[in-house]
């Protein structure tokens, strides 16, 4: 019986993933469209349209999102670790804000109008000539009273650890000594079910699809998470992104051992047909 429920209620997600994406969609692009003229009523409709299809996505998919911490309030920096396509839902349950993702989901359909219907902020990690203009529009996005979100990791993990953080992006609250706020994100899944490393961080050469499957044989998913108690400021952005990446890494809680992600990263180099079939294939596991 279970083997014919599996695939039915991946059906009921994604149709239900659809029914709450077209109103808090068109409930986004409305605000931008009409409020174009007044950044601060735009940016609060946008967030609340974000919030209200977060929090809808995490009941649709079974994400139970447990804070522990003061979130903070807009307009805020903050810098979090990265271990899945869920980070950005989970955050979003608790916070209107503004993430900073990379180029290419610009061009993603359906996902990338949604992106720029809540503002979200492109860069081509591959072209530090355009760094400038992003810090431009971070500046733009916090005077506008809205909070915004980086992964400085610039790649989503396996969840053996927090690793190390870029810092080019935090030059702005460096030269501005202005105090950023962190998240440590971690997740759990049933005793029994696909571990989390295969199920729920996207990493590696993950294909989408195939994680969206091994996700949805899953009956929850628990997501902790951490906020800090205090924010961080520090005028050198080096020493910025050091302080923040040993407090995320204090709170972070490990999904996996080391030795395993390093065995499946063995596997893929010796004998990729050994591999589960989830690591099979080819995609960039950055937002």
């Amino acid at each position: 019986m279970r083997a014919i429920w599996v695939p039915v209620r991946a059906l009921l997600r994604y149709a239900g993933a659809a029914v709450v994406t077209l109103p808090c969609y068109l409930l986004a692009l409305s605000a931008a469209i009409l409020l174009a003229p007044w950044p601060r009523p735009r940016v609060k409709v946008q967030g609340f349209a974000f919030r209200l299809w977060s929090r809808g996505l995490c009941r649709v998919f079974g994400v139970r999102v447990s804070v522990a911490g003061p979130p903070p309030r807009p307009p805020f920096f903050l810098v979090s670790n990265h271990l899945s396509y869920l980070d950005i839902i989970v955050l979003g349950t608790q916070l209107p804000c503004v993430f900073v993702a990379k180029a290419e989901i610009d061009s993603w359909p359906l996902f990338g109008a949604i992106c720029r219907s809540v503002n979200t902020i492109f860069i081509d990690r591959k072209s530090k000539r355009k760094l400038p203009e992003v810090i431009e529009r971070i500046e733009q996005t916090l005077a506008a009273g809205q909070g915004v979100v980086i992964f400085p990791e610039g790649t989503s993990g396996a969840g053996h650890q927090v690793l190390p953080f870029r810092s080019p992006l935090l030059e702005l609250p460096a030269r501005m000594s202005h105090a950023v706020h962190w998240a440590a994100i971690s997740y759990r899944s049933p005793a029994g079910a696909t571990p989390t490393h295969l199920s729920v961080t996207w990493w590696g050469d993950m294909p989408l699809g195939a994680h969206l499957k091994e996700l949805t044989r899953l009956d929850w998913v628990e997501a902790p998470l951490s906020f800090s108690p205090e924010p961080v400021a520090h005028g050198d952005r080096k020493e910025l992104a050091e302080t923040l990446h040993r407090e995320i890494s204090g709170a972070f809680v490990p999904l996996v051992d080391r030795a395993e992600i390093e065995r499946l990263l063995d596997l893929k180099a010796t004998d990729p047909a050994a591999l589960p079939p989830v690591m099979r294939g080819s995609h960039e596991a950055e937002f």
